[in-house]
């Protein structure tokens, strides 16, 4: 018999870095010597930072409550950012010596700033202009553009040069990471599916705070055993998560383990699931532009993702294909709250839904989630679905 999920050393070991991220980020820095710089928004260029011997770290939010940010930030603006920016007010983001956004959206640039100015230990700081429009011809020109400004200003902080040999190593890296984690989300595709969707945070979120080469040796232990894993509880109703960034284990671990309906997330169409890692960096003479190539060629985030011509929205007709190829019975959406280019989509999404059969949900995130709400919510969601199928 093989071993349930939750009791492989690999899941494990995801779980560990994802609960102690600062702790694993303190003593890479005693051990290397090196830097850490911490990104806001995963249209960030890691490799560049890589390469330079940085350890890139997402900065991310306690899920805790918080009243310190309300002096630099409007009320208005999303709970992940009053989130994230009150963890470095607070000092649990002291360790990073930089902090860099590629532009993402007006709630998050505004937080990035805040953070800059505003936490004592930031020695550097970088805004990265990032082309809104992703469907747009000249978007990779524009990208290559600022990318290549992006090494430089690496490379006179650190006093260091990123030879192309060194771009290219860390682009091998992040690649083999990638790679393994799509290797992990197809397992995902069979009947019973071995990894659930907290598990699948727990692995994509600590891919984000830990060196990739760490993460690569556990990833790559892990897709070997994924075929001798028992799958001891009952699938229920696939389940696609989709919408703002989401690594709360509450939220996950109810749906899936705390209800009286069975239901498994088969794939996280969101930046702490599958929009952060889906799509390789192709290689060729010119490293800058392989790299702008594929973070401008990504699935889209919503603030992105914009029509231009007869060039349709990319993130949409990616989730028809996740639907087909995933099986997928019901479509969880979480949106960040006072989150525009999420809310901005939801009609969309629900048509979409609607055009393929698949039921929906929507519900709003917050800094701390009213786990108890949700719970009647989703039972009474997946309840409708089951009497559904009886006629």
């Amino acid at each position: 018999m093989g071993e349930k999920i939750g009791e492989l050393r690999e899941i494990k070991q995801f779980r560990e870095w994802f609960e102690k991220r600062h702790d694993y980020a303190k003593k890479w820095k005693e051990k290397n010597g090196g830097s850490v710089v911490g990104y806001y928004c995963t249209y960030c260029p890691e490799e560049i930072l890589y390469a330079a011997g940085i350890l890139p770290v997402r900065i991310l939010g306690s899920h805790e409550p918080e009243s310190i940010t309300r002096p630099y930030l409007h009320d208005m603006y999303c709970p992940f950012c009053h989130d994230t920016l009150a963890q470095g007010l607070e000092g649990r983001y002291d360790y990073l010596d930089g902090v860099t956004l590629a532009q993402s959206c007006l709630h998050m640039r505004q937080a990035f700033f805040s953070f800059a100015d505003r936490v004592p230990n930031i020695e550097w700081s970088y805004y990265m202009p990032f082309p809104h429009g992703v469907n747009n011809p000249h978007a990779v020109d524009y990208a290559r553009h600022e990318f290549e400004k992006f090494k430089t200003a690496v490379e006179e902080w650190t006093g260091t040069t990123i030879t192309k040999k060194d771009l290219d190593s860390a682009i091998d890296v992040y690649n083999k990471n990638r790679e393994l984690m799509m290797k992990v989300f197809e397992a995902r595709k069979g009947e019973k599916p071995p990894i659930t969707g907290l598990h699948a945070m727990e692995m994509v979120v600590s891919s984000q705070i830990v060196d990739k080469r760490d993460h690569n040796e556990v990833l790559e232990s892990l897709v070997e055993r994924l075929e001798e894993v028992e799958v001891e509880r009952e699938i229920g109703t696939r389940l696609m998560l989709i919408g703002s960034e989401d690594d709360d284990r509450s939220f996950l671990e109810m749906v899936e383990y705390k209800i009286n309906y069975p239901a498994t997330f088969v794939y996280e169409e969101n930046c702490t699931g599958a929009r952060y890692f889906w799509g390789l960096v192709r290689k060729s003479d010119d490293s800058i532009r392989s790299l702008a190539e594929r973070y401008v060629y990504r699935v889209p985030c919503p603030a992105k993702d914009w029509a231009v011509g007869k060039l349709l929205r990319r993130r949409f007709q990616h989730i028809e294909r996740v639907i087909k190829e995933y099986n997928v019975e019901g479509a969880i959406i979480a949106q960040m709250k006072f989150c525009d280019p999420h809310e901005l989509d939801i009609p969309s999404l629900r048509a979409l839904f609607d055009k393929h059969d698949v039921k929906h949900l929507t519900l709003e995130l917050d800094i701390t989630q009213p786990v108890g709400q949700f719970r009647t919510r989703v039972e009474a969601f997946l309840e409708a679905m089951a009497e559904e199928d009886l006629f």
